[in-house]
């Protein structure tokens, strides 16, 4: 994949983070239980973790974290676990979304990546919509994070 392929989806993947993960700038405790800051950083790219009494950032900073993160963590774990997805960038942005918002090892271990490494679109769309749940119920947040990842699959 080009540079320029890789950044397209680093961006795409940035595009979907930004509005579900939202930005906040002073240390806060995310749903998972920890302190997160900027679009839900837990690791500095220094490899610090934030902590509570961190100060508050600029969203410039958030945004340089949010970018790091994706290029340095995410996007090449999800390419080791399905490196077809080189030639599809804007599956690779969904599922580095994914990624962000689940783990590396989720998607990893899925079924979801069974469908994306068979080129089944439709199986990988159905298989998302199944990862919408925290805390035992249906989140509308999930629904629409799911369906927007979904978007950007062919087929």
């Amino acid at each position: 994949m080009s540079t320029s392929a890789v950044d397209k989806a680093v961006e795409l993947a940035a595009a979907l983070c930004r509005p579900f993960e939202g930005l906040r700038l002073q240390p806060y405790i995310c749903p998972a239980g920890y302190p997160t800051q900027g679009y839900g950083t837990v690791w500095r790219p220094d490899g610090r973790q934030v902590s509570m009494d961190d100060p508050a950032i600029s969203k410039e900073t958030a945004e340089e974290w949010l970018l790091h993160e994706l290029r340095a963590t995410y996007l090449p774990g999800v390419l080791k676990a399905s490196p077809s997805l080189l030639a599809h960038p804007r599956a690779l942005a969904a599922m580095t979304d994914f990624a962000y918002n689940l783990g590396v090892g989720r998607y990893r271990g899925s079924t979801l990546r069974k469908r994306i490494d068979a080129r089944d679109w439709g199986g990988a769309k159905e298989q998302l919509a199944l990862w919408v749940r925290g805390g035992g119920r249906v989140l509308p947040g999930l629904v629409k994070r799911r369906a927007a990842e979904a978007a950007l699959l062919e087929g």
